[in-house]
């Protein structure tokens, strides 16, 4: 087994562009949460021109994906404000938006919202919380839950490709 270099993010462009396969999915692999395959399927467009492209080529993985694929990922995302275990990044992210300082009522708020999305939709509610305070999220929960199957599953993947945007852009540096 090959010694492979251990570089920190942010990583450069020109970094990404030279990494092996497994060195670019132990970078990535977690810009789409607990879908590492994302990452190794995309390593093989190298070179990327700019993070936009490298973006663009990660969506373009999951939008060929077939449905099963992307609801997988989808449900892979943790209930907003659970206590659950959850990626590293799904910590900061709902801790930058006050998710880890809920008051009971909220949490209890949070648990129910979770559950009728859940019950009426069969995956979690995803959303990018780095736009979003607790109550933009509350009122987001709200209007989301009167959106149609169909709507609300491409809202998810929306929402997940703007977290990945963010995930990259932290470990992309300019």
């Amino acid at each position: 087994m090959s010694e492979s270099k251990s570089v920190a993010p942010p990583y450069s462009l020109t970094t990404i562009n030279q990494m092996s396969q497994e060195e670019f999915v132990a970078a990535l692999g977690a810009v789409f949460e607990q879908t590492p395959t994302i990452a190794q399927q995309t390593w093989q467009q190298r070179p990327f021109t700019s993070l936009e492209a490298l973006h663009q080529r990660m969506v373009e993985v999951i939008r060929a994906a077939p449905i099963e694929a992307q609801l997988a990922l989808i449900c892979a995302h943790p209930d907003l404000g659970s206590k659950a275990k959850m990626a590293v990044a799904s910590v900061q992210e709902q801790a930058g938006a006050g998710l880890d300082r809920l008051s009971p009522e909220e949490f209890d708020r949070f648990q129910t919202l979770n559950q009728d999305y859940k019950t009426k939709f069969g995956f979690p509610f995803i959303i990018a919380v780095r736009n979003h305070t607790k109550t933009s999220i509350l009122e987001a929960f709200e209007q989301r839950l009167q959106h149609s199957i169909d709507t609300e599953r491409e809202q998810a993947l929306t929402e997940i490709f703007q977290i990945a945007k963010f995930r990259l852009a932290d470990l992309i540096g300019a």
